[in-house]
């Protein structure tokens, strides 16, 4: 009896020892978790004593639509660079208030929203990416929110989608636009003017896709301009820090930079594959500098994409040191630069830095439906090998996305990877034809079934959607002219299949 009592004790002091080893091992654990921003616990608010942080509170506390409120947001931290964001529109702040020398008040007045779920968002220091500190919820006292049913993802997309659209319950694509230069003279293509439009399309159900450039008629910073390339990804870093953007799908890193038309600031130094490279992921830069968009964007937030932008095709301007087999001048260009981001990641992965490699690459895909060597109906154009006498066996139409695929698959470190066609239309600078004069009823829906049998493909994006004046009105989806009517009709009948 003696004996198994003190087996009994031996084991309880053993489940003791074991739960206490475990409860020390989570409480450790617990604190060196990654958790952003403190709680202080205050008893009395009011007369500064300890409370949880922080606060926020609607004056009157019920309304009605329409309503005049005075929100207030209290914190022990003297932010600076304070937003307020009321379903993704920013309101300014009431500078007159006084904001307190401890703890600090923040205030906004405003006309109550009409949604009975409206979200109040609290960011700051929006001087290098705005950082969310406090979401609330208010609403009427009776008001419930009902869920909205996922929409459906579609590989169907618009640049610089009109978000008044019927998706028709789909999760289509839009891409964007951020120059890095034009913060205070270009507001819609600002940081500030992107996250309007981001929030916008989030509420939409749209995937959003961005093309970050450097300035207008400039895709990325001149080439070997070291000052020019630091301000750039500072610029990138600020997009990956800003939680006003944390539902970008992915970031698009310049677009038709082997075009002279995109190298305009110093044309006597254009973006060769080489300083592209070297800007995307440090291609001939010792592998301890972390100066490139892959490691600065990484560093800021691990799980943003980050996409190789399209190279133009049929553009002569430039061409590549390593042929591809097809030997012209925009093929060799594609070729070297993803040969170079190849070596780079594989030298960055043996010296111990992983995830050196861009996530996909974006694609410039025009169709040539008018193209006398075509040989078949316009309409099934996209389905076609479309070859021209000078260029060999390089595709010449809608197909010259086989062209960029044979390039991305060729290297270890980008073979597989996913690609978006970021803007196709019916438009070829040879021809100067616009879509609203040459578009061919039925050119969407076989561009959509190549695009759908491609598995590698995820995008088919049409270049325009919302008209940005002069020629371009011309391949605007919401405001149609001529046979852009057609495309419109069938672009919303694809959206319901």
């Amino acid at each position: 009896m003696l004996k198994h009592t003190r087996l009994t004790w031996t084991k309880l002091r053993r489940r003791r020892l074991f739960w206490t080893i475990l409860l020390v091992a989570i409480l450790g654990g617990y604190w060196l978790l990654p958790i952003r921003g403190q709680i202080v616990v205050m008893t009395d608010p009011e007369r500064g004593e300890p409370g949880v942080w922080p606060q926020v509170w609607i004056e009157p506390p019920a309304t009605r639509p329409g309503d005049d409120v005075t929100l207030y947001v209290r914190d022990a931290t003297p932010w600076a660079h304070v937003k307020l964001l009321i379903d993704g529109v920013e309101r300014p702040r009431d500078e007159n208030y006084p904001s307190g020398d401890g703890p600090w008040t923040w205030r906004w007045q405003f006309s109550a929203s009409e949604r009975p779920d409206a979200v109040a968002a609290f960011y700051h220091d929006c001087h290098t990416g705005c950082i969310k500190r406090a979401e609330v919820t208010f609403g009427g006292p009776n008001s419930v929110a009902m869920p909205s049913p996922a929409p459906l993802p579609t590989k169907l997309g618009l640049v610089f989608a009109d978000f008044s659209r019927d998706w028709h319950g789909r999760a289509a694509w839009t891409m964007e636009l951020t120059y890095a230069e034009r913060q205070t003279d270009e507001v819609d293509f600002s940081i500030d003017g992107l996250a309007r439009r981001v929030q916008q399309a989030t509420k939409q159900g749209l995937r959003v896709l961005v093309r970050v450039a450097f300035d207008r008629q400039q895709a990325l910073p001149p080439a070997d301009d070291e000052v020019a390339l630091g301000r750039f990804l500072d610029y990138c870093a600020r997009l990956a820090r800003d939680d006003r953007l944390q539902d970008v799908y992915g970031y698009i890193i310049g677009s038709g930079f082997n075009r002279q038309g995109e190298n305009q600031l110093a044309p006597g130094r254009p973006t060769t594959p080489e300083w592209y490279a070297r800007i995307f992921n440090g291609y001939q830069q010792s592998v301890a500098r972390r100066d490139n968009i892959v490691q600065v964007m990484r560093s800021v937030r691990p799980q943003v994409r980050i996409l190789v932008g399209p190279v133009t095709p049929w553009n002569q301007d430039q061409s590549g040191s390593l042929r591809d087999p097809f030997d012209q001048p925009w093929l060799n260009y594609f070729n070297t630069l993803v040969a170079h981001l190849d070596t780079a990641a594989q030298t960055k992965a043996r010296a111990g830095y992983p995830l050196g490699a861009p996530d996909g690459f974006a694609f410039q895909a025009p169709g040539r439906p008018d193209s006398p060597h075509l040989g078949v109906e316009p309409a099934q154009e996209p389905a076609t090998d479309l070859y021209h006498p000078e260029w060999g066996d390089a595709q010449a139409g809608f197909r010259v996305y086989r062209d960029w695929l044979a390039i991305v698959n060729r290297y270890p470190s980008t073979r597989g990877l996913p690609a978006y066609i970021s803007s196709t239309n019916t438009f070829t600078p040879d021809t100067g034809v616009p879509p609203a004069q040459n578009y061919p009823l039925g050119w969407l829906t076989t561009a959509l079934d190549a695009v759908n049998s491609e598995p590698q493909l995820q995008a088919l994006t049409w270049f325009v959607d919302m008209p940005l004046g002069g020629m371009w009105n011309e391949f605007s989806m919401s405001r149609p002219l001529g046979r852009m009517h057609n495309a419109v009709s069938e672009f919303d009948l694809l959206l319901q299949q």
